[in-house]
């Protein structure tokens, strides 16, 4: 099962339930799971970070800024620089690329994710090449507004087991229809968003 960007224990308090109750974890982690796999789809982006380095290949065509000190290669997010390895070629055939920086600047000192990769007074290339970068991808850790979005999502999501028809109910309230979406989930994920999802 894929991280969540949050803690059963952070989740179980969150819902007044015991820490010491494992009798529902299978299900808390569940809730917390589909909670961060759906602010990933939401925002276009992962927050946790890969284990090892993963190969990705591009296509320069379209993802490159031409900027006055060289081309800006735009990327998935790199959460660490450990293990980057950036290659351009085609088929088989690669080669290494040296002389690149990381965009922006000081992005993981500042726990923002690397965007870009400059290559300075150089060009990416346009033609038919492709550049393949290997590195850890996602965010250096997760950003606290993730975290809390991903609380809320999982504690609404593990209440709904009580109300499977999207309606729910109190004595003084009476019956309500749950929204869509909630209000502090987005409010906090909204900055986080690419541009072109949600």
């Amino acid at each position: 099962m894929a991280e969540g960007y949050g803690t059963r224990d952070a989740l179980k308090e969150r819902l007044d339930l015991p820490v010491s109750d494992t009798s529902r974890d299978s299900a808390l982690d569940g809730a917390l799971a589909a909670a961060s796999r759906s602010i990933d789809r939401a925002t276009g982006r992962t927050f946790g970070l890969t284990p090892e380095p993963v190969e990705r290949t591009y296509n320069p065509r379209g993802r490159v800024v031409h900027r006055d000190d060289g081309d800006l290669l735009l990327v998935n997010d790199i959460g660490s620089t450990t293990g980057l390895v950036v290659e351009t070629g085609s088929g088989a055939s690669f080669s290494a690329v040296t002389g690149f920086e990381t965009a922006p600047d000081n992005a993981l000192a500042d726990e923002q994710p690397i965007t870009g990769l400059l290559l300075v007074n150089g060009s990416w290339g346009t033609g038919g090449g492709r550049v393949r970068v290997t590195a850890r991808f996602g965010w250096p850790s997760v950003p606290d507004d993730i975290a809390e979005a991903a609380l809320i999502q999982a504690a609404r999501l593990y209440r709904r087991r009580s109300s499977p028809e999207g309606v729910t109910g109190s004595a003084e309230w009476g019956v309500v229809r749950l929204s869509r979406r909630d209000p502090d989930v987005w409010n906090l994920i909204e900055p986080y968003i690419l541009p072109g999802f949600a």
